[in-house]
């Protein structure tokens, strides 16, 4: 793995949905590689157990962890939590904007359950980022803002359209976001997009006990993190023991063929060019 100077032993992480999966893997390599951590998620003896696990994996013990209850679609909740770290570490040097629900959801669904995905989904990250980055920025040291997003916002399959609708506007965020710190003189702040593949969470059990053979890990998925941000990119596009990333290039190429064709929307998923999308990737192994 290339290194990034913010993942430096004594520097600090802040990880929303830092309970679970795959913020809660992160939490714990963030530890292991001496970063003093913060994991914030909803109050209950879920965060307080992440907080044990961190803790035990930190080189500097309980002391380098801190477990704070937040609701990341509300701003002064993040406003607090910003401020709660800086007095107790004095620094941020890595945001990983995390967070995230998915209920299930249908067009013509409640709007309330659309309300609620996207105020987690997208404005806990515009709004993590708008709180945390301008401090990291006059902090004048190299620093991450790590925003998780998902293939389901780039390929947008049917399903679900709420969290795709969140998670596509996440992509475009994070993209702006990237375009603003590199163009502010003197910023050391760099922005990621985080795309994992099938990863086996809570988010994603859907009443399983055991991991399917095509899903990774959490902690595989932040292994591949560290790797990319290492190598300084800005897209982690993760794969996963199903789907390669020749598969995933062939399914985003077709997805933007949609619109330079003039095909249906989704069309991977028309009766008239599903056959066609499936000889389109015949000479890979899976689809």
């Amino acid at each position: 793995m290339t290194h990034n100077e913010a993942f430096s032993a004594g520097n600090v992480a802040v990880i929303t949905g830092g309970a679970s999966g795959i913020g809660l893997a992160a939490a714990k390599r963030f530890a292991a590689l001496g970063l003093r951590v913060v994991i914030a998620d909803m109050a209950g003896e879920r965060l307080d157990a992440a907080a044990r696990e961190v803790a035990l994996t930190s080189l500097e013990g309980a002391s380098a962890v801190r477990a704070w209850p937040i609701d990341v679609s509300k701003l002064d909740d993040l406003i607090r939590l910003e401020a709660e770290t800086r007095s107790a570490f004095g620094t941020i040097d890595v945001l990983m904007n995390n967070a995230g629900i998915q209920p299930g959801s249908s067009i013509f669904g409640a709007t309330a359950d659309w309300r609620r995905i996207i105020d987690v989904n997208l404005w806990g990250i515009i709004e993590g980022s708008r709180v945390f980055a301008p401090a990291m920025i006059a902090g004048g040291r190299p620093s991450l803002i790590i925003n998780t997003g998902s293939k389901q916002g780039i390929t947008t399959p049917p399903g679900d359209p709420a969290y795709n609708v969140s998670k596509a506007a996440v992509k475009a965020f994070t993209e702006a976001l990237q375009y603003e710190l590199r163009n502010t003189p003197n910023c050391l702040v760099s922005a990621h997009l985080l795309i994992p593949g099938f990863v086996f969470t809570p988010l994603t059990a859907n009443g399983r006990t055991e991991k399917p053979a095509g899903a990774w890990t959490p902690d595989e998925t932040v292994s591949f993190m560290l790797k990319s941000i290492g190598a300084g990119d800005f897209y982690i596009l993760c794969p996963d023991n199903d789907v390669n990333r020749a598969l995933d290039e062939r399914r985003i190429a077709w997805a933007a063929g949609d619109i330079i064709e003039n095909r249906p929307p989704l069309s991977r998923w028309h009766p008239d060019f599903g056959e066609r999308f499936k000889a389109s990737v015949a000479d890979l192994s899976k689809v």
